[in-house]
């Protein structure tokens, strides 16, 4: 099956039969990535009585429980009702799922003892190619983001003004690898996350973030269409599933 996309007035052609999963799955246990002091991810059987949802351990189906908060564990997408007083369901407001999006591969740099991606970093490699969303994958980038633990740990994170270039740009949905666009710890100023929603004037609620992805290096920096998927849970952010298609000129 294949689809067009028009970018900048040239229409490529997507195989989607190929997608390439920039997700992370979500385990129990430890071996999961985990954010913002939360607990580590539960999935257990219901127990009622003398029966147990769990085929393994005698019961008819498996019937577990899922407890995980989904700013904390795994590939998740937001939208701006994560910093507001009001209410906003990111299931209400994200209603298209297919995307022209750009992968750029970027180093932080470092000050202050921070690792900071910066406005000027992003510029020349998005070249005004007129992508609707944007994707961070951050240097180094190894296997060990599948299992991180980035609680107390400081990670790297977007300076506002890039936040803010990317609303010039119309960037309507920024993907990165790490499990925030601000510092981790600020003070509550949350500079990024108000810059990219523009909450000091016209607040863009079609717009999502979309942390922690895993995009491997077998995965070339370039243009591709994005299919964002989430689930159908009325919440300011969900887990997500994104996945990309490789695009070729007609």
């Amino acid at each position: 099956m294949q689809a067009t996309i028009n970018i900048n007035k040239k229409n490529y052609i997507a195989n989607l039969n190929q997608p390439l999963d920039i997700s992370i799955p979500l385990h129990a246990g430890i071996k999961n990535v985990i954010a913002w002091y939360a607990p580590p991810v539960e999935i257990s059987p219901v127990r009622m009585d003398n029966w147990v949802g769990e085929v393994a351990q005698g019961g008819s189906v498996n019937f577990r429980n899922v407890f995980f908060n989904p700013h904390a564990h795994g590939t998740h997408t937001e939208c701006v009702g994560h910093i507001t007083r009001e209410w906003v369901s990111l299931n209400q407001n994200l209603k298209h799922f297919f995307f022209s999006a750009k992968l750029i591969t970027v180093m932080p740099e470092e000050k202050d003892g921070d690792k900071i991606i910066y406005r000027q970093q992003l510029e020349e490699a998005w070249a005004d190619c007129g992508a609707e969303a944007l994707i961070l994958r951050t240097l180094p980038n190894n296997q060990t983001k599948l299992t991180a633990h980035y609680s107390g740990t400081n990670p790297p994170y977007l300076h506002h003004e890039a936040a803010a270039w990317m609303v010039k740009q119309n960037i309507r949905h920024l993907l990165l690898d790490l499990p925030s666009v601000d510092r981790e710890q600020d003070g509550g100023k949350l500079l990024a996350h108000n810059a990219f929603w523009n909450t000091a004037n016209q607040v863009r609620y079609d717009a999502t973030i979309t942390e922690l992805i895993f995009v491997s290096d077998q995965i070339k920096d370039g243009l591709y269409l994005l299919n964002l998927q989430i689930t159908a849970l009325e919440n300011d952010a969900s887990p997500s599933k994104p996945l990309l298609f490789e695009l070729k000129g007609e």
